[in-house]
């Protein structure tokens, strides 16, 4: 995906935006990690996903909010709730454009692509180190 300019956030929300890092995070996943110079209250990641690829499993540790959304593609976004819960699975595919999900505090989170898939990660407050435990490399 080319690099962008501004992002619309699930509330209406359009701030400018300076990338600040590309890499990859994880085989098959290219994070591209965004930040906005006019407020600083929110940072921005647009995460590529590679067909038949999924992110690592992640616990919320902190933060005031964090959205996961689609962008373009076809996978799933797994949630498993702190109590052990396992949410059906969120599918996104064309036409899934708006879709986005609050991750709470102590939830777990992991993207799957069934085709090449891009979401969106918007962090309130923005990241810092240890916002999100990394979890064992299985798919939930």
């Amino acid at each position: 995906m080319a690099r962008i300019e501004s992002f619309t956030d699930h509330q209406g929300v359009t701030l400018q935006t300076t990338r600040i890092d590309s890499s990859e995070v994880f085989p098959g996943v290219v994070c591209d990690a965004y930040e906005h110079p006019e407020t600083k209250k929110r940072d921005l990641a647009i995460i590529n996903i590679k067909a038949g690829y999924r992110t690592r499993p992640q616990r919320v540790l902190s933060g005031i909010e964090t959205t996961e959304g689609y962008i373009s593609g076809k996978g799933r976004l797994i949630i498993i709730k702190e109590d052990g819960e396992k949410l059906p699975p969120f599918e996104v595919e064309p036409g899934s454009e708006g879709f986005a999900h609050t991750v709470k505090v102590g939830e777990i989170m992991q993207w799957q692509a069934d085709e090449d898939l891009v979401v969106f990660e918007v962090c309130y407050l923005p990241y810092e180190d240890d916002r999100f435990e990394n979890l064992e490399d299985e798919e939930l």
